[in-house]
């Protein structure tokens, strides 16, 4: 797996995480889901650097030029309810898109709350087949819930090449989804943090990104 850790090289970006992950500010939840927004569109641009690219002749009011545009036909997917914010972020910059949702949430165990399972109940998608899956998830903590969507996928086909992107990740997450994506996969993360607490959350991490961008849920 290709890992392209965009916090190695000081930018911007170092304060749209700083702000999702400082206590205060992420009170707001409203600037919560605009950075993580913000955060994705960094990454969708980096990303698009790797992407194929054809020149198309452009008529403009004084004459033509050409350009060089993506071809690569895209189809972004994103984890709800946590990722839709990095989704909308993404399809900010690949606007031609085509779009998968997936519900994938986890199910602790009553006798045991520190363990879980990744539960999968919904899942549109159009065809993968040939194209470029750019696969979005803020968290990716112990990476579980990506290999369960990616999973729930395969019956839509064979993507072309993969993409995943996250926010914030651990360094045991992107262990476990080395070990089981392609090679040629490539993960665009915005910082990688050190552990997981023993119930699988990032630590330092934010905290839980689905409620702090859409209200606390009640667990099943």
């Amino acid at each position: 797996m290709k890992i392209k850790n965009l916090s190695l090289h000081n930018s911007l970006l170092n304060t749209f995480i700083s702000e999702v992950r400082d206590i205060t500010i992420q009170k707001d939840s409203m600037r919560f889901r605009r950075n993580i927004e913000r955060i994705g569109e960094v990454l969708g641009y980096e990303l698009s650097k790797t992407l194929k690219f054809k020149p198309k002749v452009i008529n403009t009011p004084s004459g033509e030029c050409t350009m060089n545009i993506v071809e690569n036909k895209v189809v972004l997917c994103s984890v709800l309810r946590a990722g839709v914010p990095l989704h909308n972020g993404l399809l900010n910059y690949f606007d031609a898109a085509e779009n998968a949702f997936i519900s994938a949430y986890r199910h602790h165990k009553k006798n045991d709350p520190d363990s879980f399972e990744i539960i999968v109940e919904y899942l549109a998608s159009p065809s993968l087949d040939n194209k470029t899956l750019i696969l979005a998830d803020p968290m990716l903590a112990t990476g579980q819930s990506v290999v369960s969507t990616f999973e729930a996928l395969k019956p839509f086909g064979i993507p072309k090449e993969i993409h995943l992107v996250s926010v914030i990740a651990s360094k045991n997450g992107v262990k476990y989804i080395a070990d089981y994506f392609p090679k040629e996969t490539n993960l665009w993360v915005a910082t990688i943090d050190e552990k997981l607490d023993r119930k699988g959350y990032i630590v330092p991490g934010l905290g839980d990104a689905g409620d702090l961008a859409y209200g606390t849920k009640l667990q099943k």
